[in-house]
């Protein structure tokens, strides 16, 4: 919507004026473009109305205007209130109108947002008076005598005088005064007994019904204290003066400076949202496209060949979209037909129309246009993107005391964006998109591009959450003891909603984000030590605190209060499932610092119980789903128990079956059904559950396009997944791929990124699998250097450091097999004697310790002959046969030559001829078991 500066004097209509009438205008100098006369098309709104749509209201309210007033009880004012682009103004205009065609008289002002003084009140007594001297010329004498008694009447700002002494003065008291003296000479004529003949033009004015004023769109006059001033004028007029046939018709928002005035006994009230039907928003698309078929002569030539266009189901499928919005309607019927919508050019309306009923991306062209008409007002990027990210819609004043900034200012930039937002007819009232299509282009960049609501946005709206509690906390002690229905909406979202904000936002948290948000906790805390919520704010933001700079600590400190939270939510409290969760997670994070068994079996119980009280179809259960399946994933990925990874697997695909497209947390089903699968590929090598898992992973990285703040997870698992299925297909293409998809992750989880550990890992497992392939030494060299890094991020006790020193370990065995530098042979049995040491028995991952440290102790008595150093390997093949290759372990045939092979060293260096009885012995068993396909 352009910004108009609109000055008096543009667009003159055609009033019947006499020379006097024409005097006194040029003296009133009135906003001609602010009447119901006025050229709509160069000056908005253009508000026509469709005969058969709203036909009850217009009906009622025109019936209101015409009849008599003769009762003193009887409101002379009606206020119609109703949401943006609901069709206030359209019948504003079609009152006017049908007043005009039925010779009653009317004087009108429409005011308008950014139009200059049409957007301010200061030239309203003048405009209203200059129409009414025409309306009723008796009253021109009455107000020519009012100016030049006091010229600052004219003024055209505040001028020293008030609206109130302005109105009075140029509008009550010349119509009060014309009407009196018609009625003074009726009396007296009649009390003389002789025929009365009233002036033709009051006859001609008042015979057909009461004078009628009509203020259209007065919310969008910036003078909110003067808008008050004339409301409580009016009021005062009529009450003081309550038989005068004068009407005034008001409509607007219903913003709190104009419902404070007009919430009144005295004022009729009109909701218009309750006078708008499908029906309605049918008949408006069938007049809209009977006319413009009529113009279009290729939709003429289409319909001659195929009939009817648009048929009746897709007219009706267009009323569920357009939802009961007149002007988002209008838009889409633009769109369809191409009026000033850019990107459309070569396309027909016949093409246009499944765009329109698809939504998504039919109308990004369309969207974007739209809001660029406010990209440049104050605060346009944090109100669009709050819109898109919030977990439900906000009333205009929340959005603005989420943000901190007023609530006119959020007004401002949606009262443009109004055919594709609807901006409620009241302050109270959520806003709402026109249809749901429209927060799908605003959270894709590739499509929105600059009008594109950041994820890190997020952690915007998760501090303001927090200070708005700690607000309305130092307010209302009592706050969190209220009945839900007794808290402000804003407070309310915020208590319910500013953990999802930390969740989804938690890639773009910066740790000095954190801080900021445990400082506000604490302060509410200090407050109110014994508030649940509080604490489970604290406890959320020190667990994701602690992974993301791993300090168990944090995660000691999450865990104590999640049990205190838990110890006041009793077994029928409502949130109880809620505190059992977040203990739950607490708790598998601390597993994961420490490795401590009971920590996962703890979780999982707390899991389990927050499940049963989650049963379908509660909004929750997707949740517990996931946060039972991942206890349980990690409790098999301990002990190898199978039926722990079965159970987790069936959890994830009812969570996934519970997220449809588009639902926000899809993407997380989707990788943690794929990360279960692929566990259960690399446990029992079923190649159609590697397909799945690729598949799986490929949508969820579909579902994150760049700068999704989880992006980076996605990129890793399809990674791993595809480097998989290179180990089992040898496809060169897949190891290529994971490669970089690999580098992608890295970069996007730069050092002190949480997970920056885990990138630096899989990207030199990557490349030690391309050197192997390729013999390349620059990918060998390159993985020990990553593999360092990451052995760095990942101090003792971290879960992870064992994996990190193997790894290395063997990167740096096959250096000193390509190079024989002795350091590098020394320093992998080093890194391979600690990880053991972390893996003791029954560590799952044990195996690989042990027979990677014989391998590298093998090498080195190849070179020095040291028999302690081919002992140690003997008693770890010994070890590895004893407790952990079983008869029937893959890994067991290998493993029995290669302890032959070393018991054959030590014979020929010590000649024990116990060790030839036992080489024949495992050559034997070896030889009768089939060949190994271990990829140790």
């Amino acid at each position: 919507m352009a910004n108009y500066h609109v000055e008096g004097g543009l667009h003159l209509p055609s009033l019947p004026m006499s020379a006097e009438q024409r005097n006194l205008f040029n003296i009133l100098h009135p906003i001609v473009d602010a009447s119901h006369t006025r050229d709509r098309k160069r000056s908005p709104p253009d508000s026509d109305f469709f005969p058969g749509t709203r036909s009850g209201v217009i009906s009622n309210v025109n019936g209101w205007t015409r009849s008599k007033i003769n009762n003193a009880l009887e409101p002379h004012m009606r206020w119609m209130h109703g949401y943006v682009g609901s069709g206030k103004s359209s019948i504003s205009q079609e009152v006017c109108d049908t007043s005009e065609r039925e010779d009653r008289p009317v004087i009108s002002f429409f005011f308008f947002r950014n139009a200059g003084d049409r957007s301010r009140i200061w030239r309203l007594a003048t405009t209203l008076a200059s129409q009414m001297a025409v309306a009723i010329p008796e009253t021109g004498p009455i107000i020519r005598a009012a100016v030049e008694a006091n010229p600052a009447l004219l003024a055209t700002d505040e001028g020293g005088i008030s609206l109130r002494a302005r109105m009075q003065q140029l509008v009550y008291a010349p119509f009060k005064a014309a009407v009196q003296r018609e009625t003074r000479v009726g009396i007296r004529a009649r009390m003389k007994r002789i025929v009365y003949a009233p002036s033709k033009s009051n006859t001609r004015a008042l015979a057909r019904g009461p004078l009628l004023i009509v203020l259209d769109g007065l919310d969008e006059c910036e003078n909110k204290h003067e808008i008050q001033e004339l409301i409580s004028g009016m009021l005062l007029f009529f009450n003081e003066n309550p038989l005068i046939p004068l009407r005034v018709f008001i409509t607007s928002r219903v913003e709190e400076h104009i419902q404070s005035q007009l919430n009144v006994p005295g004022v009729r009230l009109d909701n218009l949202v309750d006078h708008c039907t499908d029906d309605d928003i049918d008949t408006f698309l069938r007049l809209l496209f009977e006319d413009g078929c009529k113009r279009n002569t290729v939709i003429r030539s289409y319909v001659q060949q195929h009939g009817e266009w648009p048929t009746q189901n897709d007219r009706r499928k267009l009323v569920q979209y357009i939802g009961g919005s007149f002007i988002f309607g209008s838009t889409v019927f633009k769109f369809i037909m191409g009026t000033n919508v850019e990107g459309i050019a070569g396309t027909t309306p016949m093409d246009r129309l499944p765009l329109a009923l698809k939504m998504n991306p039919g109308l990004d062209g369309l969207y974007a246009q739209i809001l660029a008409r406010s990209r440049h007002l104050p605060h346009f990027v944090n109100i669009i993107s709050t819109i898109a990210l919030l977990e439900m819609p906000l009333p205009t004043s929340g959005i603005a005391e989420i943000l901190g900034i007023h609530t006119y200012e959020v007004v401002n930039v949606l009262v443009n964006l109004q055919t594709i937002i609807q901006v409620p007819g009241t302050d109270d009232i959520p806003v709402t998109l026109c249809h749901t299509s429209l927060r799908d282009f605003l959270t894709a960049q590739s499509r929105s591009h600059e009008f594109f609501a950041h994820p890190s946005h997020h952690v915007v709206l998760h501090r303001r959450c927090l200070e708005c509690k700690l607000k309305h906390l130092l307010q209302d002690p009592e706050l969190f003891i209220r009945p839900r229905d007794k808290i402000p909406p804003v407070v309310l979202y915020a208590i319910q909603h500013s953990k999802q904000h930390l969740w989804r936002g938690l890639g773009c948290f910066k740790l000095s984000d954190f801080d900021s948000a445990i400082d506000l906790c604490r302060e509410a805390l200090a407050l109110h030590p014994g508030i649940p919520e509080l604490k489970g704010d604290l406890a959320n933001i020190m667990r994701r605190r602690g992974r993301y700079h791993e300090s168990l600590a944090d995660v000691d400190e999450a865990v104590s209060l999640s049990r205190a939270v838990l110890d006041l939510r009793p077994s029928s409290h409502p949130d109880r499932s809620g505190a059992l969760n977040t203990l739950g997670n607490g708790l598998l994070d601390r597993h994961d610092r420490t490795g401590a068994m009971a920590d996962l079996e703890e979780a999982i119980s707390r899991h389990r119980e927050a499940l049963e009280l989650r049963p379908s179809p509660h909004p929750d259960r997707p949740d517990s789903l996931y946060n039972l399946g991942e206890t349980l994933l990690g409790r098999h990925r301990r002990t190898g128990v199978m039926t722990d990874l079965a159970e987790a697997i069936s959890l994830h695909r009812e969570a996934l079956d519970l997220r449809p497209y588009p639902h926000p947390d899809r993407p997380d089903s989707l990788n943690n059904l794929g990360n279960a699968i692929l566990d259960r590929h690399r446990r029992t090598g079923v190649i159609v559950d590697l397909e799945e898992a690729i598949f799986l992973h490929r949508e969820a990285l579909d579902l994150r396009p760049s700068p999704h703040p989880d992006r980076s997870f996605s990129l890793n698992n399809l990674g791993l997944a595809l480097l998989y299925r290179y180990r089992c297909t040898g496809v060169i293409g897949d190891l290529a791929e994971a490669i970089s998809l690999h580098r992608e992750a890295l970069e996007l989880r730069p050092s002190p990124h949480p997970d920056c550990s885990d990138s630096l890992y899989n990207l030199g497992n990557a490349l030690s699998d391309r050197h192997r392939c390729t013999g390349v030494m620059t990918d060998l060299e390159e993985a020990i250097s990553l593999y360092r890094e990451a052995l760095k991020l990942r101090p003792f006790p971290h879960p992870d450091r064992s994996a990190s020193l193997n790894n290395l370990g063997s990167a740096l065995l096959e250096h000193h097999r390509r190079t024989g530098v002795m350091a590098d042979l020394e320093e992998a049995i080093s890194l391979y004697r600690e990880a053991l040491e972390l893996r003791p028995s029954p560590h799952p991952r044990r195996s690989y310790s042990l027979y990677n440290l014989a391998l590298s102790l093998h090498d080195m008595y190849k070179v020095t002959h040291v028999l302690s150093d081919l002992q140690e390997a003997i008693t770890c093949c010994e070890e590895l046969l004893e407790l952990h290759y079983a008869v029937g372990h893959q890994c067991r045939p290998q493993t029995l030559r290669g302890l032959a092979d070393f018991l054959q060293m030590r014979f020929d260096a010590m000649g024990q001829e116990e060790d030839l009885s036992r080489i024949d012995a495992l050559r034997e068993e070896a030889a009768q078991l089939p060949p190994s396909h271990s990829d140790q």
